[in-house]
Formats: C-alpha cells, sequence, structure tokens
C-alpha cells in the first residue's frame, strides 16, 4: 500500500466525500501534495505530523479549485515552522 493510499481515507473525512468515485483523483491530489511540500524544502518522514501536513496540504488543493482561495494561514504557518524546524536540526 502506498502512502497516498494510507491517507486516502482520512483526506475523503476531512473534505466531507463518502463515495470512492473521486479516490484516483483524490490521490493524485495526494501525490502532488507530497511533491508540493519537498519543494517547499521540508522532507517528509512517516510519521503522524507529516501525515497530516500532507492530508491538510491535499484538502487545501481540492478546495481551492472550486473557490480559488490562497493558501490558509495555519497552512502556511505549519509548512514556515516545518521548514525552520528541520534547518535549525529541531524534530
Amino acid at each position: 500500500m502506498t502512502c497516498a493510499e494510507v491517507l486516502l481515507p482520512s483526506l475523503k473525512v476531512d473534505l466531507g466525500i463518502t463515495t470512492d468515485a473521486y479516490d484516483r483523483r483524490l490521490t493524485t491530489y495526494l501525490y502532488n501534495a507530497q511533491k508540493e511540500i519537498t519543494r517547499e524544502g521540508i522532507e517528509i518522514g512517516d510519521n503522524i505530523d507529516d501525515d497530516q501536513l500532507v492530508i491538510m496540504y491535499a484538502a487545501w488543493t481540492w478546495r481551492k479549485r472550486d473557490t480559488g482561495e490562497g493558501m490558509p494561514r495555519m497552512l502556511r504557518w505549519t509548512l514556515n515552522n516545518r521548514v525552520f524546524s528541520q534547518k535549525m536540526g529541531a524534530s
């Protein structure tokens, strides 16, 4: 099972989606979220904090396709803190 398959149920709950009709598309959003987060300079590990970050990012990109909303402060703050934390060598 890939990381995206493990995170998919949590993403669907976050988005309030109960059907399997969007699973393939949502899995793509999870993969893209991981890529974008890595592009920000963040190393993604196998832990709950990183899983939540990927889900949060994927959920935002799913929602913004309809609304066009910018990145929420909470997400930007989390990304920034993660980058700073990793650069300083803290977890």
